[in-house]
């Protein structure tokens, strides 16, 4: 501040007259240019440590993407492997069964009730296959349908007419809505 504006100040205060308003606005102009002078390195450091912060919390956020990652790879690769747990756990009394069925023929030349016993165990297996949705498909009297047979001969037919599934050699399966096997067939000509 200078001199010259500090005793005029003085004077007006000193007379009880009103402060000059020069004197205020010059000295709000100096306090002013001196805290912006300060202001930029302040604000310049402010931004350097939001930069900073920004920085870390990328790399703890990339941190973490390939920690997710990794640990969904993993889980993944974990259902895969046991993804047929459920299944083979099912047809465990099944095999149980077989293994029965097996000692009881060789201690006991039976064949009569080891051939019920096998047919038992069959339809066992089938339920538990039709749980997990598998169904054998019914091809025979069917117009031939590239998607669900698969030819392996054409026959004369004089009862169908031509391109009707005659005879079924091998069953063909679905699973749920998808083909899991086509039926191998003999379809008329």
């Amino acid at each position: 501040m200078s001199t010259e504006h500090k005793n005029q100040f003085e004077e007006q205060a000193d007379n009880g007259q009103e402060v000059d308003a020069t004197y205020n606005e010059n000295a709000g102009t100096e306090a002013e240019q001196a805290e912006a002078a300060s202001e930029p390195s302040n604000e310049l450091e402010q931004l350097r440590q939001q930069a900073e912060e920004n920085y870390q919390r990328l790399l703890r956020a990339q941190a973490d993407f390939d920690n997710f990652r990794r640990r969904t790879r993993q889980e993944k690769e974990e259902f895969a492997k046991y993804a047929s747990m459920k299944l083979v756990e099912q047809l465990l009394p099944v095999v149980d069964n077989f293994d029965r069925a097996l000692a009881v023929g060789r201690d006991s030349k039976d064949y009569d009730a080891l051939l019920k016993g096998v047919d038992m165990i069959f339809r066992q297996l089938d339920q538990v296959l039709a749980n997990e949705g598998l169904k054998a498909m019914d091809a025979v009297g069917q117009p031939f349908n590239p998607e669900f047979h698969q030819a392996i001969m054409q026959v004369e037919s004089d009862e169908h007419e031509e391109g009707i599934v005659v005879e079924e050699v091998q069953k063909g399966y679905m699973l749920k809505d998808k083909v899991l096997r086509p039926a191998m067939v003999k379809v008329s000509s």
